[in-house]
């Protein structure tokens, strides 16, 4: 990490922020979090918003996952993929689809080439939710075309919900990038 790692005497926060990130990680700090803590008005509201946009939005968590792995791929944060793609495989999706969201994405990463339009057989709710995803991520403008596919799968409420699961995981992505947060040891 780019800068140092929050312990408790580093920079003193209250138990009941701590605990309540605790709760929502299942018991420890990840290293996101003690990023985070370094702030405490920061880490608060990271902690109800992100807690929200996980947990409590109805839209297929399956597709909302397929999302945050494409904005983490797209971004260059493995720390945001390390967390994610388990989440994916655990929300009903197969590293089959992690495998092909992989190489549809390796030239573009790799040469920087011109994103193809996503063309996996069998997944036309996926390639419509991986083209939003990048779209949103490599230019924040969204095509008429794909916006248009978007709506033919998805209510407004839905729309509503996956755009800002990606918009709020664009957020995550760039803090982790910038501060360089690595993945925790499994």
């Amino acid at each position: 990490m780019r800068i140092p790692e929050w312990t408790p005497a580093a920079h003193p926060q209250s138990d009941e922020l701590i605990n309540a990130i605790k709760a929502r990680r299942g018991g420890q700090l990840i290293q996101l979090d003690k990023a985070l803590l370094w702030s405490e008005p920061l880490a608060r509201g990271w902690n109800v918003y992100l807690k929200a946009v996980r947990t409590e939005l109805p839209t297929s968590r399956k597709l909302r996952e397929l999302a945050i792995c494409t904005v983490a791929l797209l971004t260059g944060a493995a720390y945001e993929y390390h967390h994610h793609a388990p989440d994916f495989l655990a929300a009903g999706g197969t590293q089959a689809e992690l495998d092909a969201l992989n190489a549809h994405l390796a030239p573009f990463l790799k040469q920087n080439q011109p994103l193809a339009q996503w063309n996996i057989a069998g997944a036309a709710i996926e390639n419509v939710v991986m083209q939003y995803a990048a779209e949103m991520t490599l230019h924040v403008k969204v095509s008429d075309a794909t916006f248009a596919a978007l709506q033919q799968h998805f209510d407004t409420t839905q729309i509503v919900e996956l755009t800002s699961a990606i918009a709020t995981y664009n957020m995550v992505a760039r803090f982790l990038v910038a501060l360089g947060v690595t993945p925790e040891e499994r």
